[in-house]
C-alpha cells in the first residue's frame, strides 16, 4: 500500500519560513514535519510513499537524494573521490516524488499521480499535519466500512485558555479547554481509486467536489481519532510541537 502526500502548497501562514522551504521541509526536532509524518506510516508497514510537490519542491527532492548525509556519518575521501556511510540510518523507504505544479489545487495533485498510486487502495494526508492516529486500526476501519473513503476525524483543543463566568467574577480558568465540539477534517484518509474519477483537473480542490460528492452519496466514512492530532500552519504551532518533542513529550511519536 502507498501513501500519496501533498506537499506543494505555499505556506502562507506560516510565511518566516516558508518563503525559504515548503512548509514540509520546516523542521521539528531537526528533521523536516515530512519526516515524522512519513516515520508514522512507517510504523504501520507503510514504506511506499507518492510525494506531491510545487512550491519550492525541489528542496524535497535534494533532502531525499542526499538522505544518507541527513541521517548517517560519512567519511568523504577526497584523494579517491569516494564517500564512506557509517551507521546508516536510513529508512527502507521508497519515495516517488512528482511536480504537481506550484498553483496546482488539492485535487489537481492527487489527480497527476494517479498513475503512481495504481488500482489499489492508498492513504493519503497533508504534509504539515502529525497525529498519534493507529493507522492499522484506521485501514481496518475503512475496509470494514465498505465505501470509497474514509477521513480521520478530529476535535482539536481550544487554542486558548478560557475564563468560566460567575455574574462579574470569575469562577475558575480552563487551560486549553477542548474545543467547540465539532469534529473536522485531520486528513490521514484513505481512498479507494475510484475517488480520483472525481477530480476534473488541476483547479479542483480535493475538500470540495470530490468529499462533497462521497458525502452527498454516503461514500464517505468518519473514523474519529480522540488521541493527539496538530497542524503545523503557523510559526506558533511550529514552537508547540517543537517544544513537545524537545521534552520528549511528542504524542506522534510512536515508533522507537
Amino acid at each position: 500500500m502507498k501513501a500519496v502526500i501533498l506537499a506543494g502548497g505555499l505556506g502562507t501562514r506560516i510565511s518566516e519560513e516558508s518563503h525559504l522551504k515548503p512548509k514540509p521541509m520546516i523542521e521539528i526536532g531537526g528533521r523536516p514535519i515530512l519526516w515524522h509524518i512519513m516515520k508514522l506510516y512507517g510504523h504501520y508497514g507503510i514504506t511506499e510513499f507518492v510525494i506531491c510537490c510545487g512550491y519550492k519542491g525541489y528542496i524535497i527532492k535534494e533532502y531525499f537524494k542526499n538522505y544518507f548525509l541527513h541521517m548517517s556519518d560519512v567519511t568523504f575521501d577526497m584523494r579517491d573521490n569516494k564517500m564512506e556511510v557509517h551507521q546508516q540510518n536510513a529508512e527502507p523507504w521508497r519515495v516517488t516524488l512528482i511536480d504537481t505544479g506550484e498553483q496546482t489545487q488539492t485535487g489537481g495533485r492527487l489527480r497527476k499521480v494517479a498513475d503512481h498510486i495504481g488500482d489499489e487502495t492508498f492513504c493519503l494526508t497533508y504534509g504539515d499535519g502529525v497525529s498519534d492516529v493507529n493507522i492499522a486500526a484506521l485501514l481496518s476501519f475503512h475496509k470494514a466500512g465498505g465505501r470509497e473513503a474514509t477521513v480521520t476525524a478530529v476535535q482539536p483543543a481550544g487554542r486558548f485558555g478560557a475564563i468560566e463566568l460567575l455574574n462579574d467574577r470569575v469562577s475558575h480558568f480552563i487551560e486549553k479547554p477542548e474545543g467547540d465540539g465539532r469534529w473536522i477534517s485531520g486528513g490521514f484518509f484513505v481512498c479507494e481509486p475510484s475517488v480520483l474519477s472525481r477530480i476534473e483537473g488541476d483547479a479542483t480542490i480535493w475538500e470540495r467536489e470530490p468529499l462533497e460528492s462521497l458525502a452527498r452519496e454516503g461514500q464517505l466514512s468518519a473514523y474519529r481519532h480522540d488521541g493527539f492530532w496538530a497542524a503545523m500552519d503557523t510559526m506558533r504551532d511550529r514552537k508547540v510541537l517543537e517544544a513537545l518533542w524537545a521534552e520528549d513529550r511528542a504524542p506522534w511519536r510512536v515508533w522507537t
